[in-house]
C-alpha cells in the first residue's frame, strides 16, 4: 500500500475523454444468410461472444435476442473489432448484411453534459457496458468509442457515449471529473486506492486516539515520584520542554515555529532530508519517547511488554510500519472529520501513572496526531465548483503557568479555479480555533479572510466568559484595524458552534476487474 505524503489533492495525470458523435452505424456482413429471422428494415438487440482477426478482418460470433424473446447466434465479419461482451442494436439491411449500432441496449446515449446539472468538478461514476475500437490511419493514437451507464448524480441510469485512447476493459467501474460539456478526465486507480487507505486508517487511528493532556498530565506526574533511568528522563524532558509557551503564539514567528513543530510535517521533514529539524519536532519527540519506554518495560515485565509493544504497533507512523487494521466504522471516519477533536481520556489510565501507562498513552497520543494529519488529508480536495482546498489541522499544547493546555488549529484555503474568459477571483482563508483556558472556559473561534475582509464569529461556553467578550468586541476590532485588517463582522455567541454537514470520503474507485 503506498504512503500518504502530502495534505494537497494530487490533479489527475490520465489522458482526458470526450463525448464522442452520435454513434454511426457499422455494415457487418453475414457469413450465412438470416434465413427469415429478420425482414428487411427490422431491429434485434445482440451481443458480441467471441471475436477473431482473420486477415484484414474480423469474425465475430453475435448472439441475438429477438422481439419474441427467441435467441439464435449468427456469424458476421465486420472491418473494424467489437470487443466480447459488447451489447449493440442490429438491423437487417438485406438476408446477408446488418447494420450494427454500438448503443448499449439500443437506448440513445448522451453526446455531450448539461454543466447547470453536473457543474465542472463533479465526479462521475459508471460502468463500461460497451466498447468499439475505432479505425485509425497510423500515424495516429487508438481511439475507443465506450458506452457508459452512470451510476450517480441526478443522470443515474442514463447513457454516455465517449472517445478515449483508454482500452476500458468491459464492466470496469471507473471515476471521472467533469472539465467541460464535452470533455472528463479520469481519475487514476492509485488516486482513488489512496482514498480507500486513507477512509481506513483515519477510522482506525481515531479509535485508538487519546488526548493529548492525558499523557503530560502523567508525565508531569511521573518525573517527580519515580527514578527512571537517565535516557527515559532525558526523552521526557525533551518532550515537555519543547511545548510552547502561551505568550509565544502571540507572536508571527513563534506560532509559526509552534506550528513548524506540532508533527504535522514530520513525514515532510523526513522526506525532505531535514533530520535536523527532528529534535523540536513534538511528534517525533513522542516516538523518541516510546523507543525509551519499549527497552525499559522489558527488562522486567515480559508480558507487560508484549501488551505495550502490540498497542504501539497501531501507533506508529506509516513511514514505520506495515498497513494495520480493517475497515473502520462510517461513524468512527465521520467523527474524526468533525472539529474539535472531543477531548478521550482513556478509561484505564486512571489512578497512579506506571511505565507501561505511560507507554500506552504515548501511543494514544500519536494516534491523536496521525488523526489531525489524516483529516487534513480528507478535507483536501477540489470541489464540484473545481476550486481547490487544501486544509492544515493540527494541535499545540501550550503552556499555562503550570498547567499544559492543548490548542487545536484548522486553517483552510480555497484556490478558485483559474478561467482564461473570467476574471480571476480572489482566494479565501478560513481558520477555526479551539481550547480551554481557566478561568474562561472552552472557547471556539471561526474567521475568514476574504477579498481583503475579515469576519469573525466566537463561541463561549460559559455564560460569564460569552458577556466578557461581548463587551470587548469594540477593542478586538480596534486592534484588529491597527494590525491592517478591514473588519467588517465580529460577533460573540453562547454555545458551541452548529454542526453542519462535513466533508465526507468517496469510496468508489475504479476498480477493472469487477
Amino acid at each position: 500500500m503506498s504512503h500518504i505524503s502530502s495534505s494537497r489533492p494530487i490533479a489527475p495525470t490520465l489522458p482526458n475523454s470526450r463525448a464522442s458523435a452520435p454513434a454511426s452505424d457499422l455494415a457487418l456482413k453475414l457469413l450465412q444468410p438470416l434465413q427469415g429471422l429478420l425482414a428487411s428494415g427490422e431491429t434485434a438487440k445482440a451481443e458480441v461472444v467471441a471475436l477473431k482477426e482473420v486477415a484484414q478482418s474480423f469474425q465475430l460470433l453475435l448472439k441475438l435476442t429477438l422481439d419474441n424473446g427467441r435467441q439464435a447466434t449468427l456469424q458476421a465479419s465486420s472491418p473494424r473489432p467489437l470487443a466480447q461482451g459488447t451489447a449493440l442494436t442490429v438491423t437487417a439491411l438485406s438476408q446477408s448484411r446488418l447494420a450494427v449500432t454500438l448503443l448499449a441496449g439500443g437506448e440513445t446515449a448522451l453526446t455531450s453534459l448539461d454543466l447547470e446539472q453536473l457543474p465542472i468538478g463533479t465526479l462521475l461514476q459508471g460502468k463500461v457496458v460497451a466498447r468499439e475500437q475505432l479505425a485509425q490511419a497510423k500515424a495516429q493514437q487508438v481511439l475507443y468509442k465506450v458506452v457508459v451507464s452512470l451510476l450517480n448524480t441526478p443522470l443515474a441510469g442514463s447513457k454516455l457515449a465517449l472517445e478515449t485512447p483508454l482500452p476500458l476493459p468491459l464492466g470496469s467501474l471507473l471515476s471521472a471529473q467533469v472539465q467541460s460539456s464535452q470533455a472528463l478526465s479520469f481519475l487514476p486507480l492509485s488516486g482513488r486506492l489512496d482514498q480507500l487507505e486513507l477512509s481506513q486508517q483515519l477510522a482506525s487511528q481515531q479509535n485508538r486516539q487519546g488526548s493529548l493532556e492525558g499523557l503530560f498530565k502523567a508525565l508531569q506526574g511521573v518525573t517527580g515520584k519515580q527514578a527512571l533511568p537517565e535516557g527515559l528522563r532525558s526523552s521526557i524532558d525533551k518532550l515537555l520542554s519543547a511545548l510552547p509557551e502561551a505568550g509565544q503564539l502571540s507572536s508571527v514567528k513563534g506560532l509559526s515555529q509552534a506550528m513548524e513543530n506540532s508533527g504535522l510535517f514530520l513525514e515532510s521533514k523526513l522526506l525532505g532530508g531535514q533530520g535536523h529539524a527532528l529534535p523540536t519536532d513534538m511528534k517525533a519527540n513522542l516516538l523518541r519517547l516510546i523507543n525509551q519506554l519499549l527497552p525499559t518495560l522489558a527488562t522486567g515485565a515480559p508480558l507487560a511488554t508484549a501488551n505495550a509493544s502490540a498497542a504501539i504497533a497501531q501507533a506508529l507512523p506509516a513511514f514505520a510500519r506495515d498497513m494495520l487494521g480493517s475497515l473502520g466504522q462510517s461513524g468512527a471516519r465521520q467523527q474524526a472529520l468533525r472539529f474539535p477533536l472531543p477531548s478521550r481520556l482513556l478509561q484505564t489510565m486512571e489512578g497512579e501513572a506506571d511505565l507501561q501507562t505511560l507507554l500506552k498513552l504515548a501511543a494514544a497520543a500519536v494516534s491523536r496526531l496521525q488523526t489531525h494529519q489524516l483529516s487534513s488529508l480528507a478535507q483536501s480536495q477540489v470541489g464540484p465548483d473545481g476550486n481547490l482546498l487544501t486544509t492544515w489541522q493540527l494541535e499545540l499544547p501550550m503552556r499555562d503557568q503550570q498547567e499544559l493546555r492543548p490548542l487545536q488549529v484548522k486553517i483552510q484555503h480555497q484556490e478558485p479555479q483559474k478561467s482564461p474568459d473570467k476574471e480571476p477571483k480572489e482566494a479565501l482563508w478560513k481558520v477555526e480555533l479551539a481550547f480551554d483556558l481557566e478561568p474562561l472556559g472552552p472557547l471556539q473561534v471561526q474567521a475568514q479572510l476574504a477579498r481583503g475582509s475579515l469576519s469573525g464569529q466566537l463561541w463561549a461556553e460559559r455564560p460569564r466568559t460569552a458577556s466578557l467578550i461581548d463587551a470587548e468586541l469594540s477593542t478586538l476590532r480596534e486592534r484588529l484595524n491597527a494590525a491592517g485588517l478591514n473588519v467588517a463582522a465580529l460577533a460573540c455567541h453562547r454555545g458551541t458552534p452548529p454542526q453542519g454537514s462535513r466533508t465526507s470520503l468517496e469510496q468508489r474507485w475504479v476498480d477493472e476487474t469487477a
